[in-house]
């Protein structure tokens, strides 16, 4: 290479360091600034570069900058490949300027030190440090959950299965239901689901999981265990995951004693004529999230399945507003049963329907809950029109449409009711004399003639 290019003069050798390097400084022995060139505009704007000729290089960069700058300046006079090394100068912005300098001497005692800005790196490595930070985080995040879902998962005194939903494989089991399968024959993961029941229990479990694939969830079956002659009742749920579809499987014993009745059985028939009947049927919590709802209310609010509404607040379908809503539960929880309270139920799609509301306030170990019957009731029951809504006599019978109508019509209700209660008792202090009511309230006989007819009061054909 030396013999191929020759000799370089100073103006060639200038343009060539600054056509291939940031910034280029020439020093002295003792490492002062004595000139200085750079090739990107945006340096300078940075003061530390506005005025270098005449400082010490070592000043001009961070304290912890400045022993590498000493070894560079010390190594330059040596006979040794010179090394690269990140220094970092001192910015008007506050975010230090990284430059990664190699120094090498000149000759006549003077050291050129050549160097690359590295912000756009810096600025990567920030990225990095952040997204790296953020995936930590996620982790940390992912692994508590995961803790939390296997410590629930094997405390859980109920029975769970997960099984993939085509083939019936179990994935994972829980200690609850490994003890429940070993009373009749031990089952290990990677096993079929199908293998621990009874022959004539594959058929009901295949329609099980069938419906579970379909619906994404299913009513409770009673399979006998392989083995043995203990039954158990048997539900599941559909979820998915990493693009493949899953079934959680709950399981609960069939206890017998003698000739009383499985409580077990009895529940579950319970829950199929609560599912059966044509009202809706909703369970919910003291926070009023739904606990458990039937395929009628499911209709009602226009739902594909009870996993869409089980965790919602019951006030997203029932009742045209919350406030609406306080006075059936407060009627229920202090009196313990509330009837036909009428509202309606909004479908997810935005229709709305009236409905009759019953409800029941019950309290367990369990805590306290709220059942609620919901009946669909006569459009026009709920709903009367205008012209059809008579207007209520008394105070009782205007409190009794609190909750049946909104309340700018029960305010307007009210204002009638007492203009036609002010002109009757007008009317019967002067005798039935209008000229005389109508300065008794104030009002132009014009105007108390066209409330006399809106309220069918007297007779008008003859006015006084």
């Amino acid at each position: 290479m030396k013999k191929t290019i020759g000799a370089l003069d100073g103006d060639l050798a200038a343009k060539l360091i600054s056509s291939t390097m940031d910034i280029a400084l020439v020093l002295d022995r003792s490492g002062v600034v004595q000139d200085f060139s750079y090739s990107d505009d945006s340096l300078s704007q940075e003061k530390v570069f506005t005025s270098l000729i005449g400082k010490p290089w070592v000043d001009t960069v961070t304290i912890e900058s400045r022993a590498k700058v000493e070894d560079m300046i010390r190594e330059a006079g040596l006979k040794t490949k010179p090394r690269w090394r990140q220094v970092n100068h001192p910015s008007d912005g506050g975010v230090d300027l990284p430059v990664r300098y190699s120094a090498l001497a000149l000759g006549s005692g003077r050291i050129l030190a050549v160097g690359r800005e590295l912000r756009s790196i810096s600025a990567l490595q920030q990225r990095l440090v952040g997204v790296q930070q953020s995936m930590e985080r996620e982790y940390a995040r992912l692994r508590l959950a995961e803790t939390r879902y296997r410590l629930l998962f094997q405390i859980s005194s109920e029975a769970v299965v997960i099984a993939e939903a085509n083939s019936l494989k179990i994935i994972e089991i829980n200690p609850a239901a490994e003890k429940l399968f070993a009373k009749a024959s031990r089952r290990k993961l990677g096993k079929n689901l199908l293998d621990s029941v009874e022959s004539s229990s594959v058929p009901v479990l295949r329609k099980l999981f069938e419906q579970i694939r379909i619906t994404g969830r299913t009513e409770d079956a009673r399979v006998a265990l392989a083995g043995g002659k203990r039954d158990i009742q048997i539900s599941g749920s559909l979820f998915r995951q990493d693009a493949s579809s899953y079934v959680l499987i709950r399981l609960a014993p069939v206890q017998l004693a003698g000739g009383e009745q499985d409580n077990d059985h009895e529940a579950a028939r319970l829950k199929r004529v609560v599912e059966g009947i044509p009202d809706g049927f909703v369970v919910v919590g003291d926070d009023r999230r739904i606990v458990t709802a039937n395929t009628a209310f499911l209709e009602l609010a226009q739902l594909a399945t009870e996993e869409q509404a089980r965790g919602e607040a019951v006030d997203r379908w029932l009742g045209r507003t919350g406030v609406e809503l306080n006075a059936l539960f407060v009627s229920a929880k202090e009196l313990g049963t509330a009837r036909n309270f009428s509202t309606i139920v909004r479908g997810e799609y935005g229709t709305a329907e009236g409905v009759e509301v019953s409800a029941v306030h019950v309290s367990d170990r369990d805590g306290p809950c709220f059942g609620l019957t919901i009946r669909p009731v006569a459009p026009q029951s709920t709903a009367p029109s205008e012209t059809d809504r008579v207007l209520p006599r008394t105070v009782q019978q205007m409190t009794g449409l609190v909750g049946q109508v909104p309340l700018k019509d029960l305010v307007r209700e009210t204002t009638d009711l007492i203009e036609r209660l002010c002109i009757e008792a007008a009317l019967e202090l002067v005798g039935d004399n209008r000229a005389s009511a109508a300065e008794m309230l104030g009002l132009s006989r014009q105007s108390f003639y066209v409330k006399l007819r809106r309220y069918g009061l007297g007779d008008l054909g003859a006015q006084s």
